[in-house]
């Protein structure tokens, strides 16, 4: 094989700046137009490196989506898939969610939207169904989404 010592300096750089799965390293690497053995060369390297990590990039991803974007998890599963990342990854990225503060979570995103939606003047039926829009729409399960707002209207 015959590793250009430049593409993996930039291949490193370009995973140190950020955690980067599978497939945005592969995608980086055929924008640099090497192909075949000398792509999966360079990606096996980066492995053995500790520059790519799909774990732990599922885990950042997942800690990023949840605690910044206040995200479910079926939205972050739905984009860890886009990113072709395994399954048995995206499972130990779930695991950066406590289930407790999960709910607890959807729970306020809820109280605030539903201050939001106190000023339009809407019936009960219409809140729960904007309510449960919303939250359905940040990738939370159906179930979880029911239980809190029967509570919360």
């Amino acid at each position: 094989m015959n590793i250009d010592q430049t593409s993996l300096l930039k291949l490193q750089q370009f995973c140190a700046y950020k955690e980067r799965c599978h497939s945005e390293v592969r995608s980086k690497i055929l924008k640099l137009e090497i192909y075949g053995d000398n792509l999966e060369e360079l990606i096996s390297l980066l492995i053995q490196d500790d520059f790519l990590n799909e774990e732990r990039y599922a885990r950042s991803y997942v800690r990023g989506k949840y605690r910044m974007n206040q995200w479910g998890k079926n939205k972050i599963i739905i984009n860890l898939k886009s990113k072709k990342v395994s399954e048995y990854c995206i499972q130990k990225g779930l695991e950066e969610v406590d289930p407790n503060e999960y709910k607890s979570n959807l729970k306020s995103i809820l109280e605030k939207q539903s201050r939001q939606y106190a000023k339009k003047n809407l019936n009960e039926y219409q809140l729960k169904s904007k309510l449960f829009q919303f939250a359905y729409g940040k990738g939370y399960e159906s179930e979880i989404i029911n239980e809190i707002i029967e509570k919360l209207v």
